[in-house]
Protein backbone atom coordinates (compact mmCIF):
# COMPACT_ATOMS: atom_id res chain seq x y z
CA UNK A 1 0.00 0.00 0.00
CA UNK A 2 0.93 3.49 -0.61
CA UNK A 3 1.77 5.98 2.17
CA UNK A 4 0.11 8.87 2.35
CA UNK A 5 2.55 11.32 0.86
CA UNK A 6 3.21 8.80 -2.01
CA UNK A 7 -1.00 8.30 -2.56
CA UNK A 8 -1.52 12.11 -2.66
CA UNK A 9 1.48 12.35 -4.91
CA UNK A 10 -0.32 9.83 -7.59
CA UNK A 11 -3.69 11.60 -6.77
CA UNK A 12 -2.75 14.86 -8.07
CA UNK A 13 -0.52 13.72 -10.92
CA UNK A 14 -3.02 11.49 -12.55
CA UNK A 15 -0.98 8.15 -11.64
CA UNK A 16 -2.78 5.53 -9.66
CA UNK A 17 -3.31 6.47 -6.46
CA UNK A 18 -4.76 2.80 -4.51
CA UNK A 19 -7.55 4.71 -2.19
CA UNK A 20 -8.78 8.29 -1.69
CA UNK A 21 -6.56 10.73 0.31
CA UNK A 22 -7.94 11.48 3.52
CA UNK A 23 -8.04 15.11 4.51
CA UNK A 24 -4.60 16.16 5.95
CA UNK A 25 -3.45 13.01 6.33
CA UNK A 26 -0.45 13.66 3.75
CA UNK A 27 0.90 16.72 5.08
CA UNK A 28 2.36 18.38 8.14
CA UNK A 29 1.23 22.13 8.94
CA UNK A 30 4.67 24.20 10.10
CA UNK A 31 5.06 27.25 11.31
CA UNK A 32 8.02 30.22 11.52
CA UNK A 33 8.75 32.66 13.86
CA UNK A 34 6.89 35.56 12.86
CA UNK A 35 3.62 34.06 14.96
CA UNK A 36 5.97 34.44 18.00
CA UNK A 37 6.04 38.23 17.24
CA UNK A 38 2.72 39.03 16.07
CA UNK A 39 0.05 37.71 18.85
CA UNK A 40 -3.43 36.58 17.78
CA UNK A 41 -6.18 34.99 20.67
CA UNK A 42 -6.70 31.93 21.24
CA UNK A 43 -10.44 30.25 21.03
CA UNK A 44 -12.27 32.28 23.86
CA UNK A 45 -9.38 34.57 25.01
CA UNK A 46 -9.61 38.49 25.03
CA UNK A 47 -9.66 40.70 21.76
CA UNK A 48 -5.76 41.23 20.52
CA UNK A 49 -3.81 42.98 18.44
CA UNK A 50 -1.15 41.68 16.16
CA UNK A 51 2.16 43.09 14.83
CA UNK A 52 0.18 45.00 12.18
CA UNK A 53 -2.19 46.62 14.74
CA UNK A 54 -4.66 44.41 13.44
CA UNK A 55 -7.39 43.47 16.39
CA UNK A 56 -8.45 39.87 16.48
CA UNK A 57 -11.21 38.40 17.78
CA UNK A 58 -11.73 34.55 18.37
CA UNK A 59 -15.06 33.61 20.08
CA UNK A 60 -16.84 30.42 20.39
CA UNK A 61 -18.09 28.27 17.49
CA UNK A 62 -16.44 29.82 14.99
CA UNK A 63 -13.48 28.06 13.03
CA UNK A 64 -10.81 30.88 13.70
CA UNK A 65 -10.65 34.38 14.76
CA UNK A 66 -11.39 37.28 12.60
CA UNK A 67 -10.13 40.86 12.31
CA UNK A 68 -12.43 43.99 14.75
CA UNK A 69 -13.82 46.46 12.73
CA UNK A 70 -14.84 49.06 14.76
CA UNK A 71 -14.17 52.66 13.76
CA UNK A 72 -11.45 53.24 16.14
CA UNK A 73 -9.69 49.82 15.47
CA UNK A 74 -9.84 49.84 11.90
CA UNK A 75 -6.19 50.31 10.95
CA UNK A 76 -6.42 52.16 7.31
CA UNK A 77 -8.40 54.98 8.23
CA UNK A 78 -7.56 56.86 4.95
CA UNK A 79 -6.96 54.70 1.72
CA UNK A 80 -5.04 57.46 0.34
CA UNK A 81 -2.81 58.13 2.60
CA UNK A 82 -2.37 54.40 3.83
CA UNK A 83 1.34 54.65 4.40
CA UNK A 84 1.03 56.57 7.32
CA UNK A 85 -0.96 53.32 8.97
CA UNK A 86 0.47 49.96 7.34
CA UNK A 87 4.02 49.37 8.89
CA UNK A 88 5.48 46.25 8.14
CA UNK A 89 6.37 44.33 11.14
CA UNK A 90 10.10 43.25 11.51
CA UNK A 91 10.98 40.27 10.52
CA UNK A 92 14.88 40.43 11.77
CA UNK A 93 14.40 37.44 14.25
CA UNK A 94 16.78 35.65 16.77
CA UNK A 95 18.58 32.42 14.56
CA UNK A 96 18.06 29.89 17.86
CA UNK A 97 13.99 30.73 16.98
CA UNK A 98 14.91 30.10 13.40
CA UNK A 99 16.37 26.98 14.84
CA UNK A 100 13.26 25.72 17.07
CA UNK A 101 11.46 25.67 13.92
CA UNK A 102 13.93 23.95 11.58
CA UNK A 103 13.93 21.15 14.19
CA UNK A 104 10.23 20.94 13.68
CA UNK A 105 10.57 20.50 9.81
CA UNK A 106 12.99 18.06 10.01
CA UNK A 107 11.37 15.73 12.49
CA UNK A 108 8.33 15.09 10.34
CA UNK A 109 9.15 11.28 8.11
CA UNK A 110 9.04 12.40 4.63
CA UNK A 111 8.21 9.14 3.64
CA UNK A 112 4.52 9.30 4.90
CA UNK A 113 4.11 13.35 4.52
CA UNK A 114 5.01 16.54 3.31
CA UNK A 115 6.14 19.15 5.68
CA UNK A 116 4.26 22.86 4.48
CA UNK A 117 4.78 26.26 5.35
CA UNK A 118 1.87 27.73 7.13
CA UNK A 119 1.27 30.86 5.98
CA UNK A 120 -1.78 33.34 6.71
CA UNK A 121 -3.49 35.82 5.69
CA UNK A 122 -2.51 36.75 2.15
CA UNK A 123 -2.62 39.41 -0.04
CA UNK A 124 -6.70 40.11 -0.37
CA UNK A 125 -7.06 38.68 3.10
CA UNK A 126 -4.39 40.98 4.55
CA UNK A 127 -5.64 44.25 2.60
CA UNK A 128 -9.39 43.62 4.46
CA UNK A 129 -7.93 42.97 7.65
CA UNK A 130 -6.16 46.35 7.27
CA UNK A 131 -8.98 48.24 5.90
CA UNK A 132 -12.26 46.20 6.11
CA UNK A 133 -13.74 43.82 3.96
CA UNK A 134 -16.58 46.73 2.78
CA UNK A 135 -14.04 49.54 2.39
CA UNK A 136 -11.45 47.25 0.42
CA UNK A 137 -13.95 46.63 -2.34
CA UNK A 138 -14.76 49.79 -3.07
CA UNK A 139 -11.08 50.59 -2.52
CA UNK A 140 -10.32 48.46 -5.55
CA UNK A 141 -13.01 50.04 -7.85
CA UNK A 142 -12.47 53.42 -6.53
CA UNK A 143 -8.42 53.91 -5.51
CA UNK A 144 -6.75 51.55 -7.83
CA UNK A 145 -3.54 53.11 -7.57
CA UNK A 146 -3.56 53.21 -3.61
CA UNK A 147 -4.55 49.73 -4.04
CA UNK A 148 -1.55 48.81 -6.08
CA UNK A 149 0.43 50.37 -4.36
CA UNK A 150 -0.73 48.99 -0.80
CA UNK A 151 -0.80 45.72 -2.75
CA UNK A 152 3.11 45.86 -3.68
CA UNK A 153 3.96 46.42 0.21
CA UNK A 154 2.60 43.48 0.74
CA UNK A 155 3.78 41.43 -1.39
CA UNK A 156 7.04 42.82 -1.04
CA UNK A 157 7.07 41.34 2.36
CA UNK A 158 5.64 38.08 1.47
CA UNK A 159 9.13 37.58 -0.62
CA UNK A 160 11.02 38.48 2.21
CA UNK A 161 9.19 35.96 4.44
CA UNK A 162 9.61 33.37 1.45
CA UNK A 163 12.76 33.79 1.16
CA UNK A 164 13.50 33.29 4.87
CA UNK A 165 11.18 30.40 4.99
CA UNK A 166 13.02 28.91 1.96
CA UNK A 167 16.65 29.59 3.21
CA UNK A 168 16.55 28.62 6.60
CA UNK A 169 13.29 25.79 7.08
CA UNK A 170 13.55 24.04 3.55
CA UNK A 171 10.00 23.27 3.29
CA UNK A 172 8.81 20.85 -0.05
CA UNK A 173 5.01 22.35 0.57
CA UNK A 174 3.65 25.35 0.88
CA UNK A 175 -0.13 25.83 2.56
CA UNK A 176 -1.10 29.57 2.30
CA UNK A 177 -4.43 31.61 2.86
CA UNK A 178 -6.18 33.61 1.27
CA UNK A 179 -10.03 33.75 0.95
CA UNK A 180 -11.08 35.01 -2.03
CA UNK A 181 -15.15 34.39 -2.01
CA UNK A 182 -18.35 33.12 0.19
CA UNK A 183 -20.71 30.40 -0.31
CA UNK A 184 -21.91 30.78 -4.11
CA UNK A 185 -19.49 33.78 -5.69
CA UNK A 186 -16.71 35.39 -5.48
CA UNK A 187 -15.88 38.58 -3.78
CA UNK A 188 -15.00 40.36 -6.70
CA UNK A 189 -15.27 39.79 -10.61
CA UNK A 190 -12.05 37.82 -12.45
CA UNK A 191 -11.44 40.54 -14.09
CA UNK A 192 -10.88 42.59 -10.89
CA UNK A 193 -9.08 39.94 -9.66
CA UNK A 194 -6.55 39.50 -12.17
CA UNK A 195 -5.62 43.19 -12.35
CA UNK A 196 -4.53 43.36 -8.85
CA UNK A 197 -3.93 39.84 -7.34
CA UNK A 198 -2.77 37.54 -10.29
CA UNK A 199 0.81 39.08 -11.07
CA UNK A 200 1.57 39.00 -7.16
CA UNK A 201 0.39 35.64 -6.90
CA UNK A 202 2.59 34.58 -9.67
CA UNK A 203 6.04 36.39 -8.05
CA UNK A 204 5.05 35.11 -4.49
CA UNK A 205 4.29 31.67 -5.64
CA UNK A 206 7.25 31.89 -8.45
CA UNK A 207 9.59 31.85 -6.03
CA UNK A 208 8.47 29.31 -4.00
CA UNK A 209 8.30 26.91 -6.60
CA UNK A 210 11.96 28.11 -7.51
CA UNK A 211 13.45 27.32 -4.32
CA UNK A 212 12.50 24.07 -3.15
CA UNK A 213 9.00 24.09 -2.63
CA UNK A 214 7.51 21.37 -5.30
CA UNK A 215 3.53 21.78 -4.22
CA UNK A 216 1.63 24.78 -3.47
CA UNK A 217 -1.58 24.28 -1.63
CA UNK A 218 -3.68 27.65 -2.04
CA UNK A 219 -6.78 27.91 1.00
CA UNK A 220 -10.09 28.97 -0.17
CA UNK A 221 -13.30 27.84 1.52
CA UNK A 222 -15.39 29.63 -0.84
CA UNK A 223 -16.97 29.41 -4.42
CA UNK A 224 -14.05 30.41 -6.77
CA UNK A 225 -14.75 28.17 -9.87
CA UNK A 226 -14.43 31.14 -12.21
CA UNK A 227 -10.84 32.01 -10.47
CA UNK A 228 -9.40 28.49 -11.45
CA UNK A 229 -7.84 29.40 -14.22
CA UNK A 230 -5.99 32.03 -12.61
CA UNK A 231 -5.03 30.58 -9.77
CA UNK A 232 -3.09 27.40 -12.65
CA UNK A 233 -1.64 30.68 -13.74
CA UNK A 234 -0.18 31.89 -10.33
CA UNK A 235 1.08 28.41 -9.89
CA UNK A 236 -1.23 27.06 -7.55
CA UNK A 237 -0.98 23.11 -7.25
CA UNK A 238 -4.14 22.37 -4.84
CA UNK A 239 -6.80 24.46 -4.52
CA UNK A 240 -7.73 23.70 -0.69
CA UNK A 241 -11.56 25.11 0.11
CA UNK A 242 -13.21 24.58 -2.72
CA UNK A 243 -17.16 24.30 -1.37
CA UNK A 244 -19.43 21.71 -3.44
CA UNK A 245 -21.21 25.21 -5.11
CA UNK A 246 -18.49 24.77 -7.44
CA UNK A 247 -19.84 21.52 -9.33
CA UNK A 248 -16.11 20.06 -8.26
CA UNK A 249 -17.14 16.67 -10.76
CA UNK A 250 -17.07 19.76 -13.49
CA UNK A 251 -14.17 21.49 -12.52
CA UNK A 252 -11.86 18.01 -11.71
CA UNK A 253 -12.87 17.10 -15.05
CA UNK A 254 -12.12 20.09 -17.06
CA UNK A 255 -8.99 20.77 -14.89
CA UNK A 256 -7.69 17.82 -14.00
CA UNK A 257 -4.30 17.31 -14.34
CA UNK A 258 -3.35 21.30 -14.25
CA UNK A 259 -4.56 21.67 -10.65
CA UNK A 260 -6.32 19.28 -8.41
CA UNK A 261 -9.31 20.50 -5.75
CA UNK A 262 -9.15 19.80 -1.91
CA UNK A 263 -12.54 19.65 0.08
CA UNK A 264 -16.03 19.55 -0.99
CA UNK A 265 -17.49 19.26 2.23
CA UNK A 266 -17.97 22.85 3.73
CA UNK A 267 -18.55 23.15 7.46
CA UNK A 268 -22.24 24.02 6.95
CA UNK A 269 -22.86 20.66 5.71
CA UNK A 270 -21.39 18.26 8.60
CA UNK A 271 -20.48 20.79 11.26
CA UNK A 272 -22.71 22.15 13.61
CA UNK A 273 -24.98 21.58 16.76
CA UNK A 274 -26.56 18.62 16.36
CA UNK A 275 -24.67 16.70 13.93
CA UNK A 276 -24.94 12.85 13.30
CA UNK A 277 -22.34 10.42 12.02
CA UNK A 278 -25.66 9.39 9.72
CA UNK A 279 -25.33 12.98 8.05
CA UNK A 280 -21.47 12.73 8.08
CA UNK A 281 -21.52 9.09 6.30
CA UNK A 282 -24.04 10.37 3.96
CA UNK A 283 -22.29 13.84 2.91
CA UNK A 284 -18.63 11.56 2.39
CA UNK A 285 -20.32 8.69 0.23
CA UNK A 286 -22.07 11.29 -2.01
CA UNK A 287 -18.84 13.38 -2.30
CA UNK A 288 -16.61 10.77 -3.05
CA UNK A 289 -19.12 8.87 -5.49
CA UNK A 290 -19.25 12.01 -7.70
CA UNK A 291 -15.76 13.43 -7.48
CA UNK A 292 -13.75 10.19 -7.61
CA UNK A 293 -9.86 9.81 -6.17
CA UNK A 294 -8.00 11.44 -9.10
CA UNK A 295 -7.07 15.45 -8.92
CA UNK A 296 -8.99 15.66 -5.55
CA UNK A 297 -8.95 15.22 -1.90
CA UNK A 298 -12.16 14.97 -0.11
CA UNK A 299 -11.36 17.33 3.27
CA UNK A 300 -13.33 19.66 5.75
CA UNK A 301 -13.31 22.88 3.77
CA UNK A 302 -12.11 25.14 6.67
CA UNK A 303 -8.28 25.91 6.17
CA UNK A 304 -6.40 23.06 8.46
CA UNK A 305 -7.42 19.88 10.28
CA UNK A 306 -10.08 19.94 12.93
CA UNK A 307 -13.52 20.99 13.33
CA UNK A 308 -15.35 23.81 15.10
CA UNK A 309 -17.28 21.35 16.92
CA UNK A 310 -15.99 18.04 18.51
CA UNK A 311 -15.39 14.46 16.77
CA UNK A 312 -16.56 15.88 13.28
CA UNK A 313 -13.18 16.15 11.68
CA UNK A 314 -12.45 12.51 12.91
CA UNK A 315 -15.66 11.15 12.24
CA UNK A 316 -15.23 12.77 8.56
CA UNK A 317 -11.95 10.89 8.40
CA UNK A 318 -13.08 7.27 9.67
CA UNK A 319 -15.47 7.39 6.74
CA UNK A 320 -13.39 8.76 3.98
CA UNK A 321 -10.94 5.18 6.01
CA UNK A 322 -14.43 3.39 6.00
CA UNK A 323 -15.17 4.25 2.04
CA UNK A 324 -11.76 3.51 1.08
CA UNK A 325 -11.69 -0.09 3.03
CA UNK A 326 -15.55 -0.99 1.04
CA UNK A 327 -14.28 0.62 -2.17
CA UNK A 328 -11.20 -0.09 -2.93
CA UNK A 329 -10.71 -3.40 -0.10
CA UNK A 330 -7.94 -1.54 1.47
CA UNK A 331 -6.99 -3.27 5.08
CA UNK A 332 -8.09 -0.44 8.11
CA UNK A 333 -4.98 -1.44 9.75
CA UNK A 334 -2.47 -0.67 6.60
CA UNK A 335 -3.90 2.72 6.20
CA UNK A 336 -3.42 4.25 9.55
CA UNK A 337 0.46 2.40 9.18
CA UNK A 338 0.42 4.73 5.96
CA UNK A 339 -0.19 7.98 7.33
CA UNK A 340 1.66 10.10 10.63
CA UNK A 341 -0.30 10.45 13.59
CA UNK A 342 -2.92 12.99 13.25
CA UNK A 343 -2.44 16.68 14.90
CA UNK A 344 -4.66 19.44 16.10
CA UNK A 345 -4.79 22.67 14.28
CA UNK A 346 -8.38 23.21 14.97
CA UNK A 347 -9.85 22.02 18.39
CA UNK A 348 -12.51 20.37 17.41
CA UNK A 349 -11.16 17.19 16.16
Amino acid sequence: MLTAKENLLECIRGGNPDRFVNQYEFVKLRMNPSGLHSKRPNKGEPDCANAWGITYSYPENVPAGFPVHTPEKVVIKDIENWQDYVHAPSLDFPEEEWEMFRKQYDAVDTTKALKAAFVAPGLFEQCHHLGEISATLMNLALYPDEMHDLIKYLTEYELRLAELICDKLHPDTLFHHDDWGGQNTTFMSPAMFEEFFVDPYKEIYGYYHNHGVDIIIHHSDSYAATLVPDMIEMGIDIWQGCFSTNNLPELIKKYGGKISFMGGIENMLVDYPGWTPEVVHDVVYKTLDECGNKYFIPCIAQGGPGSVYKNVYATLGAEIDRYNVEKFGCSLDEIKASRLEEEVMFPGM
